[in-house]
């Protein structure tokens, strides 16, 4: 999610600088004014590449996120305040968490809410973290919100883990075969060529270009790579634009067979956030808003959006859901069910699980074809490549015999 340096001003009269996480300017000045603060200005951080890829970011890992959680919920059920409990655990703990977290019990310490100290650190504690628990505050019941919480980032880091191992085989397979691959064009065939040199005879055309292009390919390797690196970082900084986004998630969900995989990723995430949200006690409108970061996909954010507006207009989430012609007939009476019967948390959760079901099916189909599939492509090309390097071997042979 792109990154938006904000310049605001606070109903006490202060002018502060934030930096936020926001799918465009226009919700994020649309949420700023919601919250009271007056928006001077929205600009998005340059080099949001980076930041994506993991250089310079500072957002702490799921799994240290899931561990200070475990240890708060602790905490708190023992009855310290949340003074001592962060006492407690900044003294076990150690690193950039640790410094982060002894700044918020200072500002907790000087009467600000758990919440708003959380909310300094953006690219630290996720929105959805922030807003629920101020959801829990807001409740009186802050460690069943992070119950749930804790709840929450074990499934999808549970599920996100399977996604990984469905996909590490395949990926490795891929690998060896262009590194073997490469080894035969780039060192194998150019020695054959040099012997094949000194013999004076006449080369078989399959030979002779398949010798041609490795000596092309030697030479120009260094251009080539320089050409693929500028390309890799035009395209993401293309990427970053509103329509190369858009263009880029659009060709995502129209990709036969991995494009309904990663709808129904989206969409699974999107219905657990929503549940945890809705469950934490946030109005169903603002839960939506929330939740439309986690789809990570332009074309289905904009239509969630307008899902959105049509909850916004009265209309039931089932009916606002179904003109976006995603969820699947099943899905769409699981959600009516459950807001007729008051079950509408329950019955996202079980659709969240209907679809992460689904997906673990596809990635076995895919993963079990896809291995002896790139076994044959590999066994094709370097058979093609040895027998094409020993043409000349078999054409003296003739000859001789």
């Amino acid at each position: 999610m792109p990154v938006y340096t904000c310049k605001i001003g606070s109903s006490d009269g202060r002018i502060l600088v934030k930096e936020l996480d926001a799918l465009n300017d226009a919700l994020l000045r649309q949420s700023l004014e919601e919250q009271g603060y007056v928006v001077f200005e929205v600009r998005k951080k340059p080099f949001q590449f980076l930041l994506e890829s993991g250089i310079g970011r500072k957002k702490i890992g799921s799994k240290e996120l899931l561990l200070f959680n475990q240890e708060l919920l602790v905490l708190l059920k023992a009855g310290l305040p949340i003074i001592q409990a962060l006492d407690t655990i900044l003294e076990s703990g150690t690193g950039k968490l640790n410094e982060i977290l002894s700044a918020i019990r200072e500002d907790i310490k000087g009467g600000m809410a758990l919440s708003a100290a959380f909310e300094k650190y953006p690219r630290v504690f996720p929105q959805l973290y922030i807003a629920s628990i101020r959801a829990g505050e807001r409740t009186g019941d802050l460690p069943q919100t992070i119950r749930r919480y804790i709840a929450f980032l074990k499934r999808t880091e549970g599920f996100r883990g399977k996604i990984i191992a469905a996909l590490f085989y395949p990926a490795i397979l891929i690998t060896v075969a262009t590194l073997a691959i490469s080894m035969l064009l780039i060192y194998v065939v150019p020695t054959f060529s040099q012997i094949y040199a000194g013999s004076g005879s006449a080369l078989p055309l399959p030979t002779q270009m398949l010798i041609n292009f490795t000596g092309a390919l030697r030479h120009y390797l260094p251009l080539f790579l320089g050409v693929v690196f500028v390309g890799v970082v035009i395209f993401k900084h293309w990427k970053e634009t509103e329509s190369g986004r858009y263009t880029v998630d659009g060709l995502k969900i129209k990709t036969p067979f991995a494009g309904s995989i990663a709808i129904r990723y989206s969409l699974a995430g999107f219905t657990r956030t929503l549940a945890t949200v809705l469950g934490s006690g946030i109005p169903i409108v603002e839960a939506m808003r929330m939740s439309v970061g986690t789809l990570n996909n332009k074309v289905l954010e904009r239509g969630l959006l307008m899902a959105v507006h049509r909850v916004e207009e009265g209309s039931k989430l089932s009916t606002a859901l179904e003109n976006m012609k995603l969820l699947p007939p099943l899905a769409l009476r699981m959600l009516s069910v459950g807001e007729t019967t008051g079950a509408l948390e329950e019955m996202l959760g079980d659709i969240s699980d209907y679809f992460e079901d689904e997906i673990e099916k596809n990635l076995h189909v895919l993963s079990t074809a896809i291995e002896p599939a790139i076994m044959v492509v590999m066994g094709v090309i370097i058979g093609t490549i040895i027998i094409t390097m020993y043409l000349p071997i078999f054409k003296i042979a003739s000859t001789v015999g």
